[in-house]
């Protein structure tokens, strides 16, 4: 499974370093939300893989980007799948649980809102419009292994966060993927007091933000979490066999 694509082709020297290279096929990719620093990447992926299902949000926009990469999807046939709270899937013996977002709160943020919530039932709803920052509509997907977990949050940061806590459970994890690139307003300390994560990956590059900043930083610093980040240390491998894990 893949989750996101980063704003290049890069994603691909990633995939041929962690498979095999007889290996053509993903299974699962999914975009956590559709701006170019989380999709461009995807574009070549389906050029050069064999996807069997791709996991993306009804929200949509007018980028160049975004419109070539759902032409591609139908292009090549690949089933596509809306997933919101609630849902989950396995692959294999790894289990994942959609957190965020809510249909109803998807519904209400879509230009025009959306009354009829079957209409998100059907499953394949692409490029609807809106005027919501598209950040809030990221993916927060938990990731089960045993015992092992990891949370996944693309963008998601601040602004979205409390909705989360007030509609979902939080699980405790071992491993958050930082929100949105380590931006000061990423998460909130509540948000992170529930989740309880033993190491923290920073997913960033070069970048005019300041990104990590020094506010997620010292928030991280002052739990004792440990910190793993991109631009320093390159790809971050993680490896569990669902009873332990290491890095």
């Amino acid at each position: 499974m893949l989750i996101d694509g980063g704003p290049n082709d890069r994603v691909l020297t990633c995939l041929g370093n962690h498979m095999p290279f007889y290996d053509r096929t993903i299974d699962v990719v999914m975009l956590t939300h559709p701006q170019k620093d989380h999709l461009q990447g995807l574009i070549s992926v389906i050029e050069r893989y064999n996807v069997k299902y791709f996991v993306i949000g009804p929200e949509g926009n007018e980028t160049e980007g975004y419109n070539l990469l759902v032409e591609n999807i139908k292009k090549e046939n690949i089933p596509i799948r809306n997933l919101y709270q609630g849902d989950n899937f396995s692959l294999g013996d790894v289990n994942f649980a959609v957190l965020w977002p809510e249909r109803g709160w998807v519904a209400a943020h879509i230009s025009p809102t959306i009354s009829d919530l079957s209409y998100l039932s059907d499953s394949r709803v692409l490029g609807l419009q809106t005027e919501t920052d598209l950040n809030n509509f990221s993916y927060f997907m938990h990731l089960q292994y045993g015992s092992f977990d990891a949370l996944f949050t693309g963008d998601g940061d601040i602004k979205i966060q409390p909705e989360i806590m007030k509609t979902t459970q939080l699980p405790d994890v071992d491993v958050l993927k930082f929100p949105h690139h380590g931006s000061k307003t990423g998460i909130l300390p509540d948000f992170l007091d529930l989740v309880k994560p033993e190491m923290s990956v920073i997913s960033v590059g070069n970048n005019s933000y300041g990104h990590p900043t020094k506010e997620a930083i010292d928030l991280l610093d002052s739990r004792a979490i440990e910190i793993k980040r991109t631009d320093l240390e390159g790809d971050i491998e993680l490896v569990s066999d669902g009873k332990s894990w290491s890095n």
